[in-house]
């Protein structure tokens, strides 16, 4: 009786044995498992910032027209051209660099810090709230010149494309002449691309522009895209 007793409490103790092993054993199993899935995912998103960063970027310099005023980010025509730009599996990305109220002065004293990124096409939007306030058009065009020389200065030889805009009529004609006349002076001088006027079919138009009537809305950034779209699929 005494050795079935203990033959008994062996195949008791053998049995516990292995299934504390079979259990440390699953334990380490999904240790293992929990140690691959987070380097699977790094090295996924290692590869996915690798491709976002071999893109060409088209910097989208200038004030609340490019920032998208009144709107969400993803309805102004920067986030919209990233997405025709994914549409036509092209390997460029946008980058809003658009800040409401800005005018050629303040742009100047920020695109150093601006062209710290790389840049391999340049957009200029700047001249309005200048005009807005009846700035000398004068400083204006030197501003912008100063502007332009330090982009061609850090990057030479990438595509420049100039935003022309218009002055209204209430400016007098005078000013709206000289107004005009910067853009167009730019484009030559950097051989840049003109838009002649980056507001054309949306300015005056109530239903493509926000209730200030000088923002366009979600549908006037869609036309006006294509009025940035004319020139820049030449470049890329």
């Amino acid at each position: 009786m005494m050795i079935i007793k203990q033959f008994r409490g062996y195949k008791f103790y053998s049995v516990m044995m292995i299934l504390c092993l079979l259990v440390l054993s699953c334990k380490d199993k999904q240790q293992e498992v929990k140690e691959v899935v987070p380097e699977q995912s790094n090295q996924t998103k290692e590869a996915i910032k690798s491709t976002e960063s071999s893109k060409k970027t088209i910097l989208c310099f200038g004030n609340s027209l490019t920032a998208g005023y009144g709107l969400d980010e993803k309805e102004a025509w920067p986030s919209l051209l990233n997405e025709r730009l994914d549409s036509l599996d092209l390997d460029y990305k946008a980058v809003n660099a658009g800040i409401s109220g800005e005018t050629s002065s303040g742009g100047l004293n920020r695109i150093d810090w601006v062209l710290n990124q790389k840049v391999d096409v340049f957009i200029l939007e700047l001249g309005a709230n200048d005009m807005l306030r009846g700035l000398d058009i004068t400083v204006t065009e030197v501003n912008l010149r100063k502007l332009l020389k330090k982009v061609h200065a850090k990057y030479p030889g990438i595509p420049i494309i100039i935003a022309g805009l218009l002055a209204p009529p209430n400016m007098g004609a005078v000013y709206e002449k000289q107004f005009k006349g910067i853009y167009s002076k730019l484009a030559k001088e950097f051989n840049g691309l003109l838009i002649p006027f980056f507001l054309e079919n949306v300015a005056g138009i109530e239903s493509l522009n926000l209730p200030d009537q000088k923002h366009p809305n979600k549908e006037g950034q869609k036309v006006v895209l294509e009025n940035i779209w004319k020139q820049l699929k030449k470049v890329l």
